[in-house]
């Protein structure tokens, strides 16, 4: 039996203690772990850290748990692995692709990505993933989620529903492609 590479994407953020860790709890929720990997890490190398304590709140208000997670420094390995790189920023964009340039075409904002998956059309996952890099152009301004760390509970409050919103479009048209492909 041969086994079936599961879509894999990674979650970057600076130090991966407050907004990848929710995006990636958020798409590890919304999306098939048969079909979908996820992960996340930081630019800058907090490995083995809990989550910001405000972060682990606002995950927990929407109703996932920050205690298993440590977090990780961004690595060769997981750009390379990863099929979609979402990051918080386009400084963290620009961060991923300066370490790999080969990432150009699946590394994305998270905001970014949720605009361009509802604008265009894949086949598969890695085909909408092509296509969003072929229509980058068309994506709104406003692409970044502000850090909240040391930030008030509602900069955190509102940190996470942004994300949740974005994960939940983009899990959408994930989760709908991958049952239309089978």
């Amino acid at each position: 039996m041969t086994a079936v590479h599961r879509f894999a994407i990674l979650a970057v953020c600076t130090a991966n203690i407050c907004r990848s860790p929710i995006m990636e709890a958020l798409l590890r929720a919304e999306l098939d772990p048969e079909k979908f990997e996820v992960a996340s890490a930081g630019v800058q190398g907090w490995d083995r850290a809990p989550m910001d304590t405000m972060a682990a709140m606002e995950l927990m208000r929407l109703g996932h748990s920050a205690k298993a997670f440590r977090s990780h420094a961004i690595d060769t390995y997981l750009v390379d692995s990863a099929d979609l790189i979402v990051t918080a920023t386009r400084k963290h964009r620009s961060d991923v692709l300066a370490a790999n340039p080969h990432a150009l075409r699946r590394t994305f904002t998270l905001v970014e990505f949720a605009a361009l998956v509802e604008l265009v059309d894949g086949d598969g996952p890695r085909a909408l993933v092509a296509q969003a890099a072929r229509q980058r152009s068309l994506a709104p301004p406003g692409i970044d989620i502000g850090d909240p760390y040391r930030r008030s509970p509602d900069v955190h409050r509102h940190t996470a529903d942004q994300i949740d919103v974005a994960v939940r479009t983009i899990s959408t048209r994930l989760n709908a492609l991958v049952a239309a492909v089978g």
